[in-house]
């Protein structure tokens, strides 16, 4: 049954066909990925399949290879649901289904291994960008408004789309674009999603406003970026009352005037201390708010949203990111809050010692081995936020390293959309090189990851470093 006005129209086949076979099954197991994007994705698909009456458990794996799509297999379920990931392990997934083990049905946005299946819903297969037009959860929300029946659609999951997206970086050019403007479109129109211009720093909700500037890392502005004494000062020059009954208001407590006058203030001290007039132009972008949580919480914005949800599913507490996205909250919200002190936090040392030791340069890239300093799980967001600060070159892809086991390194490479214009494609580079020393890998062509036996660190990259030179050159 098609969708009367699909949201992504190039997808409505797929989608449908998709949504066909899943209304057909006895049992599904939805598997999906472990980040922000993969919660919001599962928890989309799962809401889903059960107001469709489509019997389902869900599973979430951090990285999808032969031994977890083995273990898929064993679970003895005809049709499995992949989320945020099964697109780039076709060619595993395709031997299980040619043995009859299970039907895979995929809603993904990551880079296509070079099989294909049935079932198969990636907005790379019709010509849009899965690194920027349409993530994971948008994967899996244009397959929710498919699975619709004559009871309601399932718009008001658009949020959650919307969350996952910009969970994925889809909104680091000043807001979403492309298939992700018909998705956010579909949130405003459900009531669920309010979209305005707004300052571009994380923490609009939450963060007192001393800290929002002094932490914000996107646009360096000298004398209040990482330097709390300089913010302060800051803000009690500016005609704003920035305090009330002795505490520091949040930028979510100031009115319109309010935030116009701080705004202004900072762009002018931002010209006033040579910052580019591109990065000045990154201080504003589009700012999305859950317009049903509460104000002043981490759920009222997307971005402190799906921090919140990175903090629980890479400390393997999966279970409560899912809860949190299906409206627990009570204890599921509590345990997610102390989850992402404990994430801050280690985000923080991952990055503190990153700056410490530095990176080292090839001729083509930069890299860290973070040893089993850094969490594997988090490394790929510390070397984010590290290609962001002045610690790093910003002309350069930076890689690097965490001990996953004994015998295997978790690989994560961060790139920048002025890199990828040029010709920087990290899921290439992260297939290839890994592949070359006998392991595995993919993602975007901003951002991606691999896992490579222990001892092939240098042999990977010299081929990483070998392949980004041909990319950019």
């Amino acid at each position: 049954m098609a969708v009367a006005d699909p949201p992504v129209p190039e997808l409505a086949g797929r989608a449908s066909a998709c949504a066909d076979r899943l209304r057909a099954a006895d049992r599904v197991l939805l598997a999906s990925h472990i980040d922000a994007d993969g919660l919001t994705s599962g928890a989309i698909a799962s809401t889903a399949l059960g107001r469709a009456g489509i019997d389902h458990e869900v599973v979430f794996e951090k990285q999808l290879d032969a031994e977890s799509v083995a273990g898929i297999a064993a679970r003895e379920f005809d049709v499995v649901l992949f989320t945020d990931f099964g697109s780039g392990q076709l060619d595993v997934i395709a031997e299980h289904e040619a043995r009859g083990d299970f039907v895979p049905v995929i809603a993904d946005h990551h880079q296509p291994a070079d099989r294909d299946t049935e079932f198969h819903l990636n907005p790379l297969l019709e010509g849009l960008d899965g690194a920027s037009e349409l993530s994971g959860a948008g994967a899996s929300y244009v397959l929710a408004r498919a699975l619709e029946g004559p009871d309601g659609d399932n718009r008001d999951l658009a949020g959650l789309a919307v969350v996952g997206a910009v969970g994925d970086m889809q909104d680091s050019d000043g807001g979403l674009a492309g298939a992700n403007e018909a998705v956010v479109a579909d949130g405003v129109d459900a009531g669920v999603v309010e979209t305005r211009t707004d300052l571009d720093l994380y923490g609009r909700q939450t963060r007192p406003l001393p800290k929002l500037l002094e932490y914000a890392s996107d646009v360096t502005i000298p004398g209040i970026s990482n330097d709390e004494a300089g913010a302060i000062s800051f803000l009690t020059d500016l005609d704003v009352d920035v305090k009330r009954d002795g505490e520091w208001r949040r930028w979510v407590d100031l009115d319109g005037e309010e935030r116009q006058v701080l705004a202004s203030a900072l762009m002018r001290r931002a010209v006033a201390s040579g910052v580019p007039a591109d990065r000045i132009e990154a201080l504003v972008g589009t700012s999305y708010t859950l317009v049903d949580e509460e104000p002043g919480t981490e759920l009222r914005d997307v971005s402190e949203f799906s921090t919140l949800l990175n903090a629980t599913a890479r400390y393997e507490r999966a279970d409560v990111g899912l809860a949190v996205c299906l409206g627990d909250r009570g204890d599921a919200l509590a345990e997610a809050r102390r989850l992402l002190r404990t994430h801050r936090r280690n985000l923080s040392e991952g990055l503190q010692w990153v700056k410490n030791e530095g990176v080292t340069d090839e001729e083509h890239l930069q890299w860290f081995d973070a040893g089993s300093r850094i969490r594997e799980t988090i490394v790929g967001i510390v070397a984010g936020m590290a290609i962001g600060s002045p610690a790093l070159d910003r002309s350069k892809p930076v890689i690097a390293f965490a001990e996953e086991s004994a015998a295997e390194l978790k690989v994560s490479s961060r790139g920048s959309h002025a890199l990828v214009r040029r010709g920087l494609d990290l899921s290439a580079v992260m297939r290839e090189a890994s592949r070359a020393v006998g392991g595995d890998g993919g993602g975007h062509d901003v951002a991606a990851g691999a896992t490579i036996p222990i001892g092939e660190r240098d042999a990977f990259l010299a081929e990483a470093d070998r392949l980004v030179g041909e990319q950019l050159a």
